[in-house]
């Protein structure tokens, strides 16, 4: 199969060189005006001017995208989508006054969550996951980081992530599992921490690894949550059992959890709203990736993380929606990178770069996914904007037309529900 886009108004390859940007580089975007790019079955093998289009095959499919930009798929690395229920009654409560840890404290926040995904099965797990998935491929998105947290015991950590590997093998988005069973201490083990670690390190993190149902091992480190020295003995025996290591890190409180990401060599540390200096410069020293959550800090109402800060230390920014039904219920990824844009003072290449080759690097997966090269992976978004400044500036729509992944269309907005042809094809 040869599909064939020409006459795009900016083809934005993204990187001017391969990896992760930082600094100026995150801004200095390699764009292609009047671009076109061919795309044979799932790789790109050619893109540039398309007065310069070489000969291709006469079974070849044409899309004139005309006055649109052609985007690498977006990346979303950090999610908790898999969940059931709902908690808009907390939302109120924060209107009120009351404080994430003041609602968490009272029978709230995660274990609330964490009573209805035990109480589900996996199939309506999926079911649910199925709709908000369908959403992020509408904005554009075409791979999805999902973390389990939800279940804080062997087997719903496994039901879960279960979940994720059958949803991933459906597609069309391509899902990468992490598995967060310290998320919180579940009411069980509220009395018995110790219990509680020796169960994550000695039953659920092997069993895991010994599944492969997880590429990444995340922890939720905070304040009455899990200490650093906590974190460091999860995080230190998932690295042992082969896991990839992320971590929420600095969310609410500085307590130094991106200096404990950089030295355990985590690919990112995520959230950083309360990030400290040193914390900055050990993130820019190892190389590890900060992820970057607007979403959050708009959706409880407090201040944002330094993104200028970061970038400027030479610091390797990404960005994602942090999806999850307490404090980011959301699967709008370009709203995000609007937010990124107005509330932490980022340039609009600077969004495009985290929200594409950055995030692949926060997963991994920078060489394959990311960016438009020869070569890579055949994912990319058709926005109906004439420039990719527009694409934040004009905020709050959905501006994506066609999805493509592996090298097909999977979702055309003219097909979209409202218009009774299906949101997606296989």
């Amino acid at each position: 199969m040869v599909l064939v886009l020409k006459h795009a108004a900016q083809l934005v390859a993204v990187s001017q060189t391969p990896g992760p940007a930082k600094g100026q580089a995150m801004h200095d975007l390699n764009l292609i005006e009047d671009g076109a790019i061919i795309l044979h079955e799932d790789r790109i093998h050619w893109l540039g001017p398309t007065a310069s289009l070489p000969p291709v095959p006469c079974e070849a499919e044409f899309i004139d995208v005309c006055g649109r930009i052609v985007l690498p798929g977006f990346i979303d690395s950090h999610t908790h989508l898999l969940f059931a229920g709902s908690r808009e009654a907390e939302f109120e409560q924060r209107l009120l006054g009351r404080s994430y840890q003041e609602i968490a404290a009272a029978g709230g926040g995660i274990n609330a969550t964490v009573q209805s995904v035990r109480r589900s099965s996996k199939e309506e797990l999926k079911r649910l996951a199925r709709a908000r998935l369908e959403r992020f491929l509408r904005f554009g998105v075409t791979t999805v980081e999902v973390k389990s947290g939800y279940g804080l015991t062997l087997a719903d950590e496994i039901k879960c992530l279960e979940a994720v590997a059958e949803l991933n093998a459906l597609g069309p988005l391509e899902l990468v599992p992490t598995f967060l069973g310290a998320h919180a201490v579940p009411p069980e083990y509220r009395s018995n921490r110790e219990g509680y670690l020796r169960l994550l390190t000695e039953e659920m993190l092997p069993e895991i690894a010994r599944s492969r149902l997880a590429e990444f091992c995340d922890v939720f480190c905070e304040t009455g949550v899990f200490s650093v020295p906590e974190s460091e003995q999860i995080l230190t025996r998932a690295r042992e059992l082969g896991f990839r290591l992320k971590l929420h890190a600095d969310e609410l409180s500085p307590l130094g959890g991106a200096e404990l990401a950089a030295r355990l060599g985590a690919t990112s540390a995520d959230h950083l709203l309360c990030v400290t200096e040193a914390g900055v410069e050990s993130m820019a020293r190892a190389g590890t990736i900060a992820t970057l959550l607007p979403g959050t800090a708009f959706f409880l109402g407090v201040p944002y993380a330094p993104a200028r800060t970061l970038i400027e230390r030479g610091v390797r920014v990404a960005l994602a929606s942090d999806c999850n039904p307490g404090t980011c219920p959301t699967e709008n990824l370009p709203l995000v990178g609007s937010m990124a844009c107005t509330q932490m003072r980022m340039l609009p290449g600077e969004v495009v770069s985290g929200l594409t080759i950055n995030a692949a690097a926060a997963l991994g997966r920078d060489e394959r996914i990311g960016s438009l090269a020869i070569g890579k992976q055949a994912d990319l978004v058709v926005l109906d904007v004439p420039n990719y400044q527009h694409l934040f500036y004009h905020f709050g729509i959905n501006h994506v037309e066609r999805v493509i992944k592996r090298g097909r269309v999977v979702y055309t907005a003219a097909a979209s529900p409202s218009t009774g042809g299906p949101v997606h094809s296989d």
